[in-house]
């Protein structure tokens, strides 16, 4: 049985599964099987993986597009390993990724969640990401709280974390029905649930605007979490309180600039005092401002500089 079972969920991305998948072959840690999920790609995706196949290399196929979720329970029912961890078709992981989760396994027993910390590639311009590994040592590795820490960006992202089956055993698999941000709905389910080992070495490269990015896409027609679903949570739990009206922000923001008037339903039970001063701002910033904002965000970066309301 391999230690690790790496599931790349794969769908039209030609340009840049094969490199994708040597990243993960040119791991320090060897003792891995990879799963290729084709989420039923019209282009040459599939073939470019079908290259690779071997007894370290399966490719698995669905017979129509189903979507992230469902691509990643497909992988995650077909693992043969106690510790599952995703790559993304378009993202590449630093040769020592998996031996920074084995190390993490083996120092922090009583996790069952394993993340680290990643850069974003915006075209040639490479940035760390706002995400509140800011405030750890540089070389921290230990417990944290999701939930305190992860008001900004990602503390961690979906390609440079590890779950152990038992997280799937307890809480299930990601929601299907949930067609943007399952994510977020996952990981609430499993932080509110299990530990989380962390370091803050940089193990992964996140591309952040390659084609067919599901995070670049509208959200039109697109089925959102239900954030409210957690509120008897947060009652006893300010932390998780505050990480759901940050998301609810983020959200909300997002549903106003694309002129979905979802973003009025997804605001109503923040609580003004878990948002910054910006964050406020932009709550009540016409449409037009906030995609103003998000246009010249766009062009300082290529600038080389970075803004946020973090």
């Amino acid at each position: 049985m391999p230690f690790f079972t790496v599931i790349i969920p794969l769908y039209n991305k030609e340009k840049y599964i094969k490199n994708a998948i040597e990243s993960v072959l040119d791991q320090t840690f060897t003792d891995f099987e990879i799963l290729v999920v084709d989420d039923f790609s019209s282009d040459k995706s599939a073939v470019i993986a079908s290259k690779f196949e071997s007894e370290k290399v399966q490719l698995i196929y669905h017979e129509k597009n189903c979507g992230l979720s469902a691509t990643r329970n497909t992988g995650i029912k077909k693992a043969n390993s106690n510790y599952i961890t995703y790559l993304d078709a378009d993202d590449l992981w630093k040769p020592t990724f998996l031996e920074s989760i084995f190390q993490l396994i083996q120092n922090f027993p009583e996790a069952r969640i394993f993340g680290t910390n990643y850069e974003e590639v915006w075209d040639t311009v490479i940035k760390n990401p706002r995400n509140g590994s800011e405030i750890l040592p540089i070389n921290f590795t230990g417990y944290i709280n999701f939930f305190k820490i992860n008001v900004k960006q990602g503390i961690y992202t979906h390609g440079s974390v590890c779950f152990h089956k038992e997280v799937f055993e307890k809480i299930g698999f990601y929601n299907e029905k949930i067609s943007f941000s399952e994510d977020l709905d996952f990981n609430i389910r499993a932080n509110y649930n299990f530990k989380l080992a962390y370091t803050n070495s940089v193990q992964m490269s996140y591309f952040m605007q390659t084609e067919n990015q599901i995070t670049q896409s509208s959200l039109l027609n697109k089925t959102i979490p239900d954030f409210d679903s957690y509120e008897n949570w947060s009652k006893n739990d300010s932390d998780l309180k505050k990480y759901l009206d940050f998301e609810r922000y983020v959200l909300g923001k997002r549903l106003k600039k694309n002129n979905d008037l979802r973003w009025k339903k997804m605001i109503t039970t923040i609580d003004s005092r878990n948002l910054n001063w910006k964050q406020n701002v932009l709550l009540k910033m016409p449409r037009f401002g906030v995609n103003f904002l998000d246009k010249l965000k766009l062009f300082l970066l290529k600038l080389g500089i970075k803004t946020s309301t973090y």
